[in-house]
């Protein structure tokens, strides 16, 4: 087999894996206006088990389509460095930040080519949200360290989802809510959304529920208010709430909507950390829960804001979170570095059965 490869996860049993050989996408003749790419290293997060659990709804698995019916390409954050090009103004060694397959290479066809980078213009993703398909030069982008490559694969994307959900929960006054309850908040787009909240000077009560496996370090985080481990969820104070679920569970949602009721304000599903309790949310007492799609908040603050206007925010924002995260006292993240596909295999089952450590951040490389 070559040593051009890419992971392939069955769309109907994320367990079970098996390895492509990607030669062709590593060495075929290069078409006009193609990049060949080299993907260098890459964040494996809880998020990335997300893309995988809504793969067919959200069409997550249309980015990287995989040859064989039934099989699929979880999409990943992180770096590839050009290996060739037949794009004008994309040239060889040129390294960028952006969308990739969990795979060694990849090849896009870069239109709109400017200054701070460009858009894969692939026929089969010209439906796709264009927030995955926007690629950017490190050599000119204002935000790019060498340094913090690892904490920009593993935390910018889920960061952006986390400005935007408590730019909508604030933008409605918190639905009049009392507390903010957040599903899996060891995750890191949890207490990203959490820190988020925490800076503003009028904010509800952040109260994360957690497993009892991780309850100290979502303690130790010092973003929240309070966290408390998900079968005391019944046992709460009946004030009026809000709840964001990043981890999907059906039963936890049922848990939750049941004890609140009425006193829940607003409920969105975010994410799927639990993805093997995914399940409907229709007949619950309380509202409806609503899908949390990022894009579509981007979209309105971009036409409210203008994109700098957005981008600035966010970055603002971001360039406070990363301080915090990576406080050499007390850092809420630590990289950890694997290369390999026993490595990335390993990985990417640790995270679906959730034996991971909820303080490292995954680097992969193949």
């Amino acid at each position: 087999m070559s040593d051009a490869a890419g992971l392939l996860v069955r769309r109907d049993d994320l367990h079970a894996t098996r390895w492509s050989d990607d030669h062709a996408v590593a060495s075929a003749a290069l078409p006009d206006g193609g990049v060949r790419l080299r993907v260098t290293s890459f964040a494996l997060t809880s998020n990335n088990v997300t893309y995988a659990a809504f793969g067919e709804s959200m069409r997550y698995w249309d980015f990287f389509p995989a040859d064989e019916p039934g099989w699929g390409r979880v999409p990943v954050w992180g770096f590839a460095d050009v290996l060739e090009s037949r794009c004008a103004g994309v040239e060889r060694g040129e390294r960028l930040y952006g969308y990739w397959p969990m795979a060694s290479h990849a090849l896009l066809q870069p239109v709109d080519v400017g200054v701070s980078g460009f858009v894969d213009g692939a026929p089969h993703r010209h439906e796709l949200h264009p927030l995955y398909n926007r690629y950017r030069r490190c050599r000119t982008d204002p935000g790019y360290e060498a340094r913090h490559e690892a904490e920009q694969a593993l935390l910018q994307p889920l960061f952006a989802t986390a400005f935007l959900i408590d730019d909508v929960l604030a933008e409605q006054g918190f639905f009049g809510a009392e507390s903010v309850l957040l599903s899996s908040a060891s995750s890191k787009t949890a207490y990203a959304t959490a820190y988020c909240i925490g800076q503003r000077e009028q904010r509800p009560r952040l109260v994360g529920l957690t497993s009892a496996g991780n309850l100290g370090f979502a303690q130790s985080l010092g973003c929240y208010d309070e966290v408390i481990v998900y079968d005391e969820v019944a046992a709460q104070p009946l004030r009026p709430a809000v709840y964001v679920d990043f981890a999907g569970s059906a039963p936890l949602r049922a848990s939750v909507h049941h004890h609140w009721a009425d006193a829940l304000g607003y409920s969105c599903a975010v994410g799927g950390t639990h993805w093997e309790e995914l399940g409907g949310a229709g007949g619950l007492p309380g509202p409806r829960p609503q899908l949390f799609f990022a894009p579509a908040q981007m979209k309105k603050r971009q036409a409210d804001w203008g994109s700098a206007g957005l981008q600035q925010r966010i970055a603002q924002r971001w360039l406070a979170f990363v301080q915090r995260v990576t406080d050499p006292a007390a850092p809420w993240l630590l990289p950890v570095h694997r290369q390999g596909r026993d490595a990335v295999r390993a990985a990417w089952l640790e995270l679906l059965e959730g034996r991971s450590d909820p303080r490292q951040g995954l680097m992969l490389g193949l």
